[in-house]
């Protein structure tokens, strides 16, 4: 893997010349020289009362930066905004990016942009649970759009197939290897039960069955009892069975032994282009951490605005106008 790693080493340096161009790292080292402070105690005090806090900050950094680019448009409130639709609705954290937001409007009023802040805050949040400390640039502006018909073209769903996530993930300038390593973000966070009731089904008798063999019997028992037909909608499993608190290569471990949560997460073992990507991670945390910094710092950039357009909003929840 040493080659893989230079590979990877060079094509970082790249992106980082190319990025820079519109993203500055510090960039809020003169206007307001606290603001990454400010975000990481929110996001480590927030946790510190709430232990669910950083996988939904990595949730909500994901959802928003696939529709519209990072640029906060899912925290607009209002009539058909993407956050009304059904796939965002179980999305949390918001109000850990608000209390971030009054502090710094505060300290620094109109400089900080909530699209910062919740890029920042995803980036604390993987930190604070064990993950790899990393650098981002900032200098994201805010959005003015935010339409409920944008999110399911944009974003994935937990039943896609490989083809399906690739291509979605390519739409967005990122690759294969991407797509691996942010499917690691499931070391961490829940899940409802309805995201993975696709593996199974109903018999005669009104129980629920297996269907999916990818799945370990096991574990597979162990779902059923914790989301039982008669489950209510608001039940939550942990996405990875045996570390749940920790950021750290034990996702991919799980994948070894079949014990993906979603089918998304299980294709990328059966998947004879991922397969191999799925192996070294799991045996090298270290490769993890490393390449979870290039591809993050890549999600965080999708789409973003800087310079003049959007805005830079008083409160994240509506535009300035």
């Amino acid at each position: 893997t040493s080659s893989n790693h230079r590979n990877v080493a060079l094509n970082l340096v790249y992106f980082r010349v190319t990025l820079c161009s519109s993203l500055v790292f510090n960039f809020y080292a003169a206007s307001c020289p606290t603001a990454e402070f400010i975000v990481r105690n929110t996001v480590s005090s927030s946790s510190s009362s709430d232990s669910s806090i950083p996988g939904k900050l990595l949730r909500l950094v994901f959802h928003d930066c696939f529709v519209e680019g990072c640029d906060a448009s899912l925290m607009l409130l209002g009539n058909n905004t993407e956050k009304s639709d059904p796939a965002n609705r179980s999305v949390g954290g918001f109000s850990v990016i608000e209390s971030a937001k009054r502090v710094l409007e505060f300290l620094c009023p109109g400089t900080v942009s909530c699209a910062d802040i919740i890029a920042l805050a995803a980036r604390d949040a993987v930190e604070i649970v064990g993950g790899p400390m990393i650098q981002i640039p900032t200098g994201r502006r805010d959005g003015m759009v935010s339409v409920a018909s944008n999110v399911r073209p944009n974003i994935l769903d937990t039943s896609f197939t490989m083809d399906e996530m690739i291509n979605r993930f390519s739409d967005k300038e990122l690759s294969l290897f991407d797509l691996v390593i942010l499917s690691g973000a499931h070391t961490i966070g829940t899940a409802h039960c309805s995201s993975f009731r696709d593996r199974f089904q109903e018999d005669s008798k009104g129980k629920l069955t297996l269907i999916d063999k990818t799945l370990d019997s096991t574990y597979a028992d162990k779902l059923m009892q914790e989301c039982p037909l008669s489950a209510s909608p608001s039940v939550q499993v942990n996405n990875d069975p045996e570390t749940s608190m920790v950021f750290d290569n034990q996702y991919y471990r799980n994948l070894l032994t079949n014990k993906g949560l979603f089918q998304s997460d299980s294709a990328l073992l059966r998947d004879n282009r991922t397969r191999k990507f799925v192996e070294d991670l799991a045996n090298d945390q270290e490769f993890f951490f490393e390449s979870w910094g290039q591809s993050f710092l890549k999600l965080t950039s999708i789409g973003v605005k800087t310079g003049d357009e959007g805005e830079i909003r008083r409160s994240c929840a509506s535009t300035n106008a």
